[in-house]
């Protein structure tokens, strides 16, 4: 019998999902240099706060490092159902709330639950950069709805205009990352009124929720009537009380939902740290540091808005929530990444927008960083910019 021998040197093919698999800001997010102001991450300027370390620290002092309960304790649990009924008037039990090692993986989990290959989602464009390789990735079909330019606000009509028969689910995220945009009550209405006429799901990534900068509130559909038994709810601890490193995150839903999402937990991660779970309560009880960190946020806001405004080919549309600016440069006779490659060559490292779809023409900039980093790259910005 022959034996056929293996190439020296050979190694078999890896799997051909990963083929032209995006990822998102990731080349822009890199680490720069030291002399360079990094304005790209969405990661808050502040330390966690002392509450949320201590807890930690004491649990693994006592040793709550074993397995536990899939979905997170049911003291964690019944505390995040409690902070959602109180914050945004969703109604849900403990039951109802699965723990998950940061929200971007339950954004995977909801995405799983509600399409199945070759099934379309909508997206609001631009969104977030991680949406469109998520649903690629488990073989759904991204379809990009523009928002309005004036605003980044929904276009309801377009919304519609875009369902297919295979058509199943519609993605909001507001506040929204990468625009700043915040959605009325009365979009968001909408919104769930054509999900309702289509039976479609709605995912809510409300990870900004608690950054909200205009006068009218942050809504969840699954706080309005009929909207729980179609949406799924993604938030975590990252933002508001800068725990981005400790990766917690969660959903919540409907029953049918919120049982796949056990299911999809218990067949991948089984469970966030089990020392982490009581700083992660301990967490949503800690207001002065979520209402201080959004006192200093609109405080950057309000410095970043006003110095990109004052520079030559720049135009700023107002952040409404969220801790990012969305800017078009196109008055600038730059591309988005001529110009993203120009600041960094000045000493500023930001995001050109046309990494995602519909973000043609606009950087994205996150002011959640220092006060004197935002002062020193508009100085550096606006040295480039007048000397071109």
């Amino acid at each position: 019998m022959k034996v056929v021998l293996p190439l020296v040197g050979c190694m078999p093919e890896i799997s051909s999902r990963f083929e032209g698999l995006g990822v998102g800001f990731a080349p822009y997010l890199q680490p720069p240099g030291p002399e360079v102001v990094r304005w790209t991450v969405g990661e808050p300027g502040f330390s966690t706060p002392e509450e949320i370390l201590n807890a930690t620290i004491e649990e693994l002092r006592n040793g709550n490092t074993k397995y536990t309960r899939g979905p997170g304790s049911m003291e964690l649990c019944q505390a995040v159902a409690d902070y959602v009924s109180k914050h945004h008037g969703i109604g849900v039990s403990a039951e109802d709330v699965v723990v998950t090692p940061g929200a971007k993986q339950a954004m995977l989990y909801s995405f799983l639950i509600t399409t199945m290959p070759g099934d379309e989602a909508i997206l609001l464009a631009p969104s977030w950069a991680s949406y469109e390789p998520m649903l690629e990735f488990i073989g759904a079909v991204p379809v990009h709805v523009p928002v309005r330019k004036d605003n980044f606000h929904p276009d309801l009509q377009a919304i519609r205009d875009a369902i297919t028969e295979r058509t199943r689910v519609i993605i909001l995220n507001s506040p929204c990352n990468p625009t700043g945009a915040v959605f009325t009550p009365e979009e968001i209405q909408g919104i769930l009124d054509i999900a309702t006429e289509h039976d479609l799901w709605i995912v809510s990534d409300e990870i900004y929720s608690r950054m909200v900068w205009v006068d009218w509130p942050h809504v969840s559909p699954a706080a309005l009537p009929g909207g729980i038994d179609r949406t799924i709810v993604v938030n975590g601890w990252s933002k508001s009380w800068a725990m981005t490193g400790m990766r917690l995150g969660f959903l919540t839903g409907p029953p049918n939902a919120v049982k796949a999402a056990m299911k999809s937990q218990a067949n991948s991660a089984s469970h966030v740290p089990t020392f982490m779970m009581e700083a992660a309560r301990v967490a949503l009880s800690c207001e002065d540091s979520v209402h201080e960190f959004n006192h200093e946020y609109r405080k950057r806001r309000d410095i970043m808005k006003d110095g990109l405004s004052k520079l030559p080919g720049i135009r700023v549309i107002e952040p409404e929530g969220a801790f990012y600016i969305f800017a078009d440069i196109t008055e600038t006779g730059m591309t988005d990444t001529e110009f993203a490659d120009g600041a960094l060559e000045a000493g500023v490292q930001l995001i050109p927008a046309s990494l995602v779809t519909g973000g043609d023409g606009f950087i994205r900039v996150s002011y959640a960083t220092d006060e004197e980093a935002i002062r020193e790259g508009l100085s550096r910005l606006g040295n480039w910019l007048l000397d071109e």
